[in-house]
């Protein structure tokens, strides 16, 4: 749930991002141009980030949070949160995607080639605001400097954005690209891929490395039996930290309860209004006010690619209060910082509209005198008033809290709906988790991110019918996660503890 605009075109990442209203960001990417900046994620126009977004081996996008998770989505699928590893030489030629954005792909492989490719081309390809933020010079300088990109492999594609391995100069990178609605480049980075890590082989390898990783860490791995998570191994289980776009997770929840109880179903249609619009991740954002979509679609654009402004529609849908009765039902104890439930604008506009005076004022106020204010304060608070932030900001009081057992809880309770679609939506964007698939199926995700946030869950079943959920949560109070070193080490971790529990 965050936006950035920078350009590094002589280091190892490219950054660009057309920002008509900023949002934080979490990557710690030196910004050179910049003209703002996923709550809990990047903001590049429908590049899903790794939950963190945000998100998400490959590099993990988690689900800006309103992430955010960037999460990450197989070819053919919505996603943001993270990013497969390139291929190696000897994978078989990768497909680009017969769609607007594939074109868009070509072209930036094409013009790699022959740059600098001029203003006037670049004015074809280019959306104007994302030209107004990266002038044509900039845009050139950063082809100029990835000569000959050569593709690798798509690694995650959907409606507008994708992640694809490529390679300049015998080296490796992950470009990120997005479209808009006429299938202009709207966002575009260009970061070195990291090195994938190895799983950890015993417990006491995870748990150390995970304290490495994350300076405030929390960690599950769980045998599911129904409804019910049997803990196998646990480090700080049952402590609550901020959630991130993980949240949704809940929203989902409630509006299938919903649907299971006959109040609408899967094919009743949301109108997406300008007052209900967030900031991206997502794509929503960017549709004409009066535009409508299926709880359907929503659902899947929430989980898949965290999409923001879907998930706003989900909660004016189902209800604030039944989303925040969903949260006290699948965690264990209240957390009265989840009351009132916070929609993703509402978070982005605390903290980072006027910031600290908005988020010290809702701050200062009971739970109903806080409802008041976020409907007649925060939500008359327009999107471009929303400044970016890159630095951990209210981890601890303006967010959504569970711990990770309530994490698991809620992939249980959600495999207990025994609803096709909610395991559809759940099982798009696995995060490049990479399970052996002769030895597991049915791959859940949803991660969550924002700067000084990193989370991603899992749920998985064996190939024999068990059950596990694993769930990782890392806060850093001092200064934002670098995403790609994290979602590397996450993912890792996360392969190992589901060959650990599953080995008994």
């Amino acid at each position: 749930m965050r936006r950035r605009v920078s350009l590094l075109a002589a280091a190892c990442a490219v950054s660009l991002t057309a920002c008509a209203a900023p949002v934080a960001t979490a990557a710690a990417v030196p910004p050179v141009a910049t003209a703002a900046s996923e709550t809990a994620a990047t903001y590049q126009p429908g590049v899903a980030r790794t939950e963190a977004a945000t998100g998400q081996g490959g590099v993990a996008a988690t689900g800006s949070v309103a992430t955010g998770q960037p999460e990450v989505a197989r070819p053919g699928t919505a996603a943001t949160a993270t990013a497969t590893p390139a291929a190696t030489s000897t994978a078989p030629p990768a497909e680009i995607p017969d769609t607007p954005l594939g074109d868009a792909l070509r072209w930036v492989l094409d013009a790699s080639t022959r740059a600098p490719v001029g203003e006037s081309e670049l004015r074809t390809r280019i959306a104007p605001e994302f030209l107004a933020a990266v002038p044509a010079e900039q845009f050139d300088a950063v082809l100029t400097a990835y000569p000959d990109l050569s593709l690798r492999a798509v690694s995650v594609a959907h409606a507008a954005a994708l992640v694809a391995g490529v390679e300049s100069g015998g080296k490796r990178f992950l470009l990120e690209l997005s479209v808009d609605g006429a299938g202009l480049i709207n966002g575009m980075r260009l970061a070195e891929a990291p090195a994938p890590q190895p799983a950890p082989k015993s417990w006491k390898e995870l748990e150390r490395r995970l304290r490495a990783v994350a300076p405030q860490a929390g960690f599950v791995a769980a045998r599911v039996d129904g409804r019910a998570c049997r803990t196998v191994r646990g480090v700080a289980a049952d402590v609550r930290r901020p959630l991130g776009s993980m949240f949704k997770l809940y929203v989902l929840g409630t509006v299938a309860g919903q649907i299971e109880k006959g109040a609408y179903g899967w094919d009743t249609e949301l109108t997406i209004t300008a007052d209900v619009k967030s900031l991206p991740t997502g794509q929503l954002q960017d549709r004409p006010d009066g535009s409508r979509v299926t709880v359907l679609e929503a659902a899947r654009l929430m989980i898949s690619i965290s999409d923001n402004t879907a998930t706003d529609l989900l909660i004016r849908k189902a209800g604030r209060e039944a989303v925040e009765r969903t949260m006290r039902s699948w965690t264990k104890g209240h957390d009265r910082r989840n009351t009132p439930l916070l929609t993703t604008r509402e978070l982005f506009v605390l903290k980072g509209a006027r910031y600290p005076e908005l988020a010290e004022r809702y701050l200062s106020m009971n739970t109903r005198d806080r409802r008041d204010y976020l409907a007649k304060v925060v939500a008359k608070v327009p999107l471009s008033d929303i400044r970016p932030w890159t630095h951990p900001r209210e981890l601890d009081t303006i967010e959504w809290f569970a711990s990770p057992e309530d994490v698991c809880r809620a992939h249980a309770a959600l495999s207990g709906l025994g609803d096709e679609r909610v395991d559809e939506i759940m099982s798009a964007n696995d995060a490049g988790l990479g399970l052996p698939p002769d030895r597991w199926r049915s791959v859940w995700f949803k991660g969550g991110s924002e700067p000084g946030v990193y989370d991603m869950g899992f749920r998985a079943r064996t190939t024999d019918g068990r059950t596990y959920a694993v769930t990782l949560m890392g806060v850093s109070p001092d200064a934002p996660f670098d995403d790609g070193k994290t979602g590397q080490e996450f993912l890792a971790l996360a392969r190992g503890a589901f060959a650990l529990a599953a080995r008994g």
